[in-house]
């Protein structure tokens, strides 16, 4: 894998070796502490690296010094259409501060705004999106223009003596946002928060992201990512950026639940046995891999390979772990006994 600079947003480290972050933004009035302290628990809980929150106008901005002090994790300001307010964010002790070269004014600042994050430690994320490039990129096709707008902005904070940026170039378009993010690969320094913006409600986001988010970390391309979700459970952006990053073998601390598809032979509800599991174990930071099969038929050897398996019987199941027959167990029983071998799993 290509490294790209490391970057310190407070105590995650973004690029070089470290593991690719997960990250999310709150949607709750900022002004709202609150509520917006809620949600950033919330998603802290559910396994999130980095937190966003949108500071647009003054009663947000004077939020942020209450909700930086107390969030579990590291902040990240979105600001826009002034760098005098992404400075005021720094001060107000953001570790990251997001602005959008497309709307941005007030350019002249940008010394000032580099003074003050290297006098605070703070990162800057150049966050560009195809529904708000500027002219002079017009007649190029979208994925060039997003990177190139990209990598002009990072060479402005180059050449100003800043080079802890992160740079991210997003589309609702699967194929738009996987030809910027390649293109900006070959000639940015600094790493890159991937995602594809506006994707949708969850079965059509999910889909989308996942297409082109595979496709980009497949070929190693990538060091932070947020799976936006139209939907009003925010940690499923958690949670299905960490599966996702776990499927393709870059992290370690997810519960894998693998259940089979069903058939005649199928003996238990294997749908809602698994759905159980799955909301059992959400916010588990460990790698277990669990087996859900509904009869004996396939059921004994697809479970061999699962730390913890159920092999589906008409009245009594077996359960099952790395291939060996633990007890036999009323149906009834099936999910708190199950949840209790889960506990003796995550204290080996």
């Amino acid at each position: 894998m290509k490294q790209k600079r490391e970057v310190k947003v407070g105590s995650v480290v973004i690029g070089g070796a470290a593991a690719i972050s997960v990250q999310s933004m709150t949607n709750t009035k900022t002004d709202d502490v609150k509520a917006t302290l809620n949600q950033i628990n919330d998603l802290y809980q559910a396994g999130a690296d980095l937190v966003r929150v949108s500071v647009p106008d003054e009663k947000s901005l004077s939020a942020l010094w209450e909700i930086v002090k107390n969030s579990p994790l590291p902040v990240i300001a979105d600001t826009h259409y002034s760098l005098d307010f992404a400075i005021k964010c720094v001060e107000a002790g953001a570790k990251k501060v997001r602005v959008n070269p497309g709307n941005t004014k007030n350019t002249g600042r940008l010394d000032d705004l580099v003074k003050t994050c290297l006098e605070r430690g703070a990162a800057i994320r150049i966050g560009v999106n195809s529904g708000s490039l500027g002219d002079e990129y017009k007649d190029l096709p979208k994925h060039e223009a997003l990177a190139k707008c990209a990598y002009d902005y990072e060479k402005k904070f180059y050449d100003a003596g800043f080079l802890d940026t992160v740079l991210s170039v997003k589309s609702s378009d699967v194929l738009t946002t996987v030809r910027a993010n390649r293109m900006l690969w070959e000639i940015c320094q600094s790493p890159l928060h991937i995602g594809l913006t506006e994707a949708g409600t969850y079965e059509n986001g999910v889909i989308k992201s996942t297409a082109a988010l595979s496709a980009l970390l497949l070929d190693g391309i990538g060091n932070t990512v947020r799976v936006s979700l139209t939907t009003p459970n925010l940690t499923d952006e958690i949670r299905v950026a960490r599966k996702l990053l776990a499927f393709l073998g870059l992290r370690n601390d997810v519960v894998d639940v693998v259940a089979c598809p069903t058939c005649a032979r199928t003996e238990i509800d294997v749908a809602a046995l698994a759905e159980q599991i799955e909301r059992a174990t959400f916010g588990i930071k460990k790698s277990i891999k669990i087996a859900v099969m509904g009869c004996a038929v396939n059921g004994i050897g697809e479970c061999g390979d699962a730390d913890l398996g159920v092999c589906g019987g008409k009245q009594k199941s077996l359960i099952i772990s790395r291939g060996n027959i633990l007890e036999t167990v009323q149906n009834s029983d099936l999910l708190p006994v199950l949840m209790r071998r889960v506990k003796e799993l995550i204290k080996e």
